[in-house]
């Protein structure tokens, strides 16, 4: 299991292009840890910001009826990727993580399979 600290570091070393990475509480729009960003990139604000995605998202199911559980959401922009995934074990209810790659460098296929591989392993 992998702490907060740990995943964050993984997904900034782990995938090539990692410009950002957060993990956040969607109940209260707090980032539990982040790393990379800069002047251009609040990952903070991001955080917050992207809780309101994840809750119109499930409202979104709820009222359509849709069974099943959200694996991840991606945000496409100009120049880069804005990827959010659910925690869904059991110590990470209410969780998501948060990965901003540069389009250009990153392969996004891998960037999933890795965003997957630190949800499994992450302890709250």
């Amino acid at each position: 299991m992998a702490s907060v600290e740990v995943s964050l570091k993984e997904m900034m070393t782990a995938v090539e292009g990692a410009l950002g990475a957060a993990v956040v509480d969607y109940t209260s729009g707090m980032a539990l840890g982040t790393l990379g960003g800069g002047k251009d990139l609040d990952l903070t604000i991001a955080a917050a910001g992207n809780t309101d995605v994840i809750r119109a998202k499930v409202r979104t199911m709820e009222q359509l009826g849709l069974k099943g559980q959200i694996e991840d959401i991606l945000i496409t922009l100009e120049t880069q990727y804005h990827l959010i995934r659910l925690v869904t074990g059991r110590n990470g209810n209410g969780l998501f993580l948060y990965l901003v790659l540069d389009k250009s460098r990153s392969n996004l296929a891998m960037a999933r399979h890795q965003l997957k591989r630190v949800e499994e392993q992450i302890e709250i």
